[in-house]
């Protein structure tokens, strides 16, 4: 667990540098329609960190019976307005319920990780396995926010990005 909290923290710093000093044009701008711009994933990794991988974690390790709340990340798109949400300030409330899941984190003496929820449809959800995909989600988000700025900078740049290797 020490190992997965310290990637935490160092994907705080890479969402920081990642998603700083953006202009509006480049967080609102889409690579077409149905993909998510740089203000939808920020408020979906505002929403997962809050209403999703630290509820369901504190929730296996206090009661493992218990059902995890539901959660509807594409309903919450629409449902939570994400393109109204001001970028900066979403930036600023992810970052600031990340560095609170650390402390909570680090505060956990001996946390049974191997409580399990059985998950109707995805079967049994240990701590452990909770952990590990949501430091997983990081990673697939930091990919997903990568592409989307190199993208970005191949349409307005109109340049041919061959030469910088294959991406």
């Amino acid at each position: 667990m020490i190992n997965i909290i310290k990637e935490f923290e160092i994907n705080d710093a890479v969402f920081k540098q990642l998603l700083s000093q953006l202009s509006s044009k480049e967080y609102l701008w889409r690579e077409h329609e149905g993909k998510w711009n740089l203000l939808e994933v920020v408020c979906h990794l505002y929403d997962e960190e809050r209403d999703d991988f630290k509820t369901r974690f504190k929730s296996v390790l206090d009661d493992p019976d218990k059902p995890f709340p539901p959660i509807d990340p594409v309903g919450w798109v629409t449902d939570r307005n994400y393109s109204e949400q001001d970028f900066n300030t979403m930036v600023a409330k992810f970052l600031l319920e990340r560095k609170a899941s650390i402390a909570w984190l680090q505060s956990l003496e001996n946390p049974p990780l191997e409580n399990s929820y059985m998950h109707p449809k995805l079967g049994p959800m240990s701590g452990r396995f909770i952990l590990s995909n949501w430091l997983a989600h990081d990673y697939l988000h930091i990919r997903q926010i990568l592409r989307i700025k190199y993208n970005y900078l191949q349409y307005t740049s109109e340049q041919d990005l061959s030469y910088a290797g294959e991406w």
